[in-house]
């Protein structure tokens, strides 16, 4: 990729700040932790049967690696601004409550960025189907979402 293409990373000023605390954490503690596990195993004698030395060039090769990745997240973030002029409508950063239709249960999501989507705390990224569907949407309409298992019409009963 060059520079031009670099990707946007759209979430919210909550998801930007743990991405800077993890690059905080990355770069002032498990860095130094790393390069001290390589100087005792280097103490360990032979490097070429040292397993220790192994893994523990290994981890520092993953640390950096998402040190780098986490940076970029952060240099091309993009803060998810609130859309107020239309409380009703579904955009990014919004929670949604819908309903599966005819008579499923309710469901609450917020749409977040891809850098920040964990469907365990509720959070979709606004890349996956579900919130592609729901964006642009208002509270009351009947919105028609293409699923894994097949198409699933849903309502949007709130929109936050």
């Amino acid at each position: 990729m060059t520079m031009a293409e670099e990707k946007s990373y759209y979430m919210t000023t909550e998801g930007k700040q743990k991405l800077e605390e993890e690059l905080n954490h990355l770069i002032t503690v498990r860095r130094k932790e790393v390069v001290e596990r390589i100087k005792i195993a280097r103490g360990f004698g032979d490097l070429s049967e040292n397993s220790e030395y192994d893994a523990a060039k290994d981890e520092q090769a993953f640390v950096e690696a998402r040190i780098t990745q986490v940076e970029n997240m952060i240099r091309n973030a993009v803060i998810i601004e609130s859309d107020d002029e239309n409380p009703d409508l579904v955009s990014m950063g919004k929670s949604v409550t819908f309903q599966e239709l005819p008579d499923g249960e309710e469901e609450t999501y917020i749409i977040v960025g891809s850098a920040e989507a964990d469907p365990f705390e509720g959070k979709i990224s606004n890349d996956s189907p579900m919130a592609q569907s729901l964006i642009g949407h208002s509270v009351g309409e009947k919105v028609t979402v293409a699923t894994p298992g097949g198409e699933i019409d849903v309502k949007i009963l709130t929109v936050e």
